[in-house]
């Protein structure tokens, strides 16, 4: 008798978890790691939100959670800027996909699973990469090499003209 109660309410409470919860917030998450990297190693990187305001800023290598939504069915977006000094700044995007789990609403999470709780959560939505490894380009400003370089006379520029001076042969 105490066997079929508690089969019954282990049953009921299980049958209920699963209705009132949605399929990617059960299988998926909210937030996910990602790990950024950059040949030089240690350059500035400054993570940004789709609204513009910074969310991070540290050195490579980093590892940090980034959510996935942003905001009632909205999908996050970030960008990720390289600085090092001798190099050429470069921005990458993080962009966030559909998961596929979040469908199974239609079998196990219903209409309140799809319209509501993953969109709420941002489960409905997984990190496209876990890695981000940038390989920085040297700058060229920053490159200064002497040289010897001979003008025509026509190609000097008007303002050295003035400080020109003749030569005996």
């Amino acid at each position: 008798m105490i066997k079929k109660s508690y089969f019954k309410v282990t049953a009921l409470l299980m049958a209920t978890s699963i209705l009132l919860s949605s399929c990617a917030s059960i299988v998926s998450k909210s937030s996910y790691p990602i790990t950024i990297n950059s040949a030089p190693s240690e350059a500035q990187i400054v993570i940004k939100d789709k609204k513009g305001v910074e969310i991070f800023s540290g050195q490579t290598p980093a590892t940090l959670k980034l959510k996935s939504g942003s905001g009632f069915f909205g999908k996050a977006r970030y960008q990720v800027t390289f600085t090092k000094k001798g190099y050429n700044t470069k921005t990458v995007p993080v962009e966030f996909k559909l998961d596929g789990w979040y469908f199974g609403n239609l079998l196990l999470g219903g209409v309140l699973g799809m319209l509501i709780i993953d969109p709420a959560t941002g489960a409905m939505y997984k990190l496209d990469t876990e890695f981000i490894n940038e390989t920085l380009v040297q700058s060229t400003a920053s490159l200064q090499k002497e040289e010897f370089k001979i003008y025509a006379l026509d190609e000097i520029p008007t303002a050295w003209k003035n400080h020109l001076v003749q030569l005996e042969k």
